[in-house]
């Protein structure tokens, strides 16, 4: 019984140790789960903390990258609004200085540089001017027989048919080398003479064009007015202005007065920038433009007017080395569509006439070119950027082109009246008849001493109507400045409110000078035969007769 008692407490224990080993074991198993639950849970979380930081780098990164952008694109915006402001402060530099920037370049043309001159190509022939080297017989023939070849039987005689063969071949290839030879040097031949028509061509084309600017400038130098009218015309477009300018000039060159008359195209108030300023917002992301005062504009535009005045003068003046100019008349023109009617409009802003004497003694470089303009009594455009028009000085569309041209041949043949030719009283007939024609209402006073016309007429326009007093000479010579002073003396004791010479010839420097500013009219040989057709329907000419005198030739 005792043992069998110990053998169940023994089981006993032994079921109790191994309950306590298993429940041991599930600890440890227990504990190892809750452990690996643990590690798994941290990794976990450290997991999500990488990708959070991940994210927050990631979003960092991104926002670092947008406000480098941001930076980068308002400083692109800073810097074109800069250069759009460095643009505008370059253009406005430009217009108030266009006389200034001038006076430095010699606006003088040597003829010597309007020659082509000859840059003639060397003559290249590439591939064709290397010969193929000829064949040679050695890379044909087959090799020498050795001392112990030519002991076996045959052998002679096959390398004999060999070397025969070989110098067939050799024949063969060099009669294809011969042609091909011939066929490269025939091209190279070609092509040298390709090359020599060329430069013949050329320089015949160079030659050509040597013997028209020695053409050129001897015409120049006998005093052509063709050919005076011809380098003016390239003086001035020599001249370098803006873009926006226009480019366009016609002249008229009286060789009697030595006088060139210049209509020249002026730009409108369009080249004033509307624009004074350009400032960025970065809060609207948006550039704003301030806009210049109407008052700013036209006075620049004023400016602009009155220095490219003064700089054609200067240029002209300038380049005349054979002083072919005594005067110059000039005329400025800007041309614009008429918002009224949509056509093209033509509207005189500036004119004045000015001698070589006195403007040649202007300093510019220290001008006012405005109070200067009023120096030289030029009149001008109360209102330019309103386009108010003056009268020219002399408009070039007056001035008859057959009196400036040379007389050619066949100028017998013209039956047109000869204004030198017409009997004192016809002419006076003539002259009464242009100016009633004109509105005037004339009355013969005295025939004149001179074999031309004295007369009074009366303007009867209102306000700028009057008394008038015109005298026609016909002379041969060029009017000197005593008659001139001579008619404004009978202007005076007449009391008259405009006095008129019209002459068959021409005036002088002196006579001009002193008309200046006062109320004469100075009208020439080629204005009348104008004003006959224009207003008297009467096709005239001006010929002097080679036994002509002058009854009083003026001083």
């Amino acid at each position: 019984m005792a043992r069998r008692t110990g053998l169940l407490h023994a089981i006993a224990q032994a079921q109790r140790e191994n309950e306590r080993r298993q429940k041991a074991q599930q600890r440890i198993i227990e504990n190892n789960q809750s452990k690996a639950a643990i590690a798994a849970e941290k990794a976990r979380k450290d997991y999500e903390k990488a990708l959070i930081a991940s994210q927050k780098d990631y979003e960092k990164a991104q926002k670092a990258t947008q406000k480098e952008q941001e930076r980068l694109y308002i400083e692109s915006r800073i810097t074109q609004v800069d250069l759009q402001n460095e643009q505008l402060e370059e253009q406005i530099d430009t217009l108030e200085h266009l006389l200034l920037e001038s006076l430095p370049i010699d606006s003088y043309i040597n003829f010597s540089t309007l020659k082509q001159i000859p840059n003639l190509p060397v003559f290249n022939p590439g591939a064709l001017a290397h010969p193929e080297p000829p064949p040679q017989i050695q890379t044909f023939l087959p090799p020498p027989l050795s001392a112990i070849q030519k002991v076996i039987p045959g052998a002679k005689d096959k390398h004999a048919r060999e070397t025969a063969k070989a110098q067939e071949q050799f024949q063969i290839s060099h009669a294809a080398y011969s042609t091909r030879e011939m066929a490269r040097n025939q091209a190279l031949s070609q092509a040298y003479g390709q090359y020599e028509q060329y430069v013949a061509d050329e320089k015949q084309k160079i030659a050509k064009q040597h013997a028209e600017i020695d053409s050129f400038q001897r015409d120049f130098i006998a005093g052509s007015p063709q050919a005076i009218i011809d380098y003016f015309t390239m003086v001035l477009s020599s001249s370098s202005y803006p873009d926006s300018f226009p480019h366009h000039t016609k002249l008229v060159y009286m060789h009697e007065s030595k006088q060139l008359a210049v209509e020249y195209d002026l730009p409108s108030i369009d080249v004033i920038p509307i624009v004074s300023s350009y400032k960025y917002t970065k809060i609207k992301d948006s550039i704003t433009e301030t806009l210049r005062s109407p008052v700013q504009r036209k006075a620049l535009y004023s400016s602009v007017i009155a220095q490219m005045t003064l700089r054609t003068i200067s240029e002209l003046f300038r380049a005349d080395h054979n002083e072919y100019l005594d005067l110059i008349v000039l005329n400025g023109y800007v041309e614009t569509i008429d918002k009224g009617t949509g056509r093209a409009r033509r509207t005189c802003l500036i004119t004045l006439r000015t001698s070589r004497e006195i403007f040649m003694n202007l300093n510019l470089s220290h001008v006012d070119p405005q109070v200067c303009l009023a120096t030289l009594n030029a009149t001008i455009s109360k209102s330019p950027a309103e386009l108010a028009p003056v009268r020219p000085v002399l408009d070039l569309n007056m001035i008859d082109p057959r009196f400036i041209e040379e007389l050619d041949v066949l100028s017998e043949l013209d039956q047109r009246p000869n204004l030198m030719e017409l009997t004192p009283s016809e002419f006076e007939s003539l002259i009464t008849n242009l100016f009633q024609k004109m509105g005037l209402e004339t009355r013969l006073t005295q025939a004149s001493r001179d074999g031309g016309v004295d007369c009074v007429a009366f303007d009867p326009r209102p306000i700028f109507g009057g008394k008038v007093v015109i005298q026609a000479k016909r002379y041969k010579n060029t009017v000197g400045v005593s008659s001139v002073r001579d008619l404004y003396g009978t202007m005076q004791n007449e009391g008259a409110s405009k006095g008129i010479l019209v002459t068959t010839s021409d005036y002088g420097k002196a006579s001009f000078e002193f008309a200046d500013g006062k109320p004469l009219e100075l009208l020439s040989g080629s204005n009348l035969l104008y004003l006959l057709k224009e207003h008297a329907n009467i096709e005239a000419k001006i010929q002097v007769p080679e036994n002509w005198k002058d009854q009083l030739p003026d001083s």
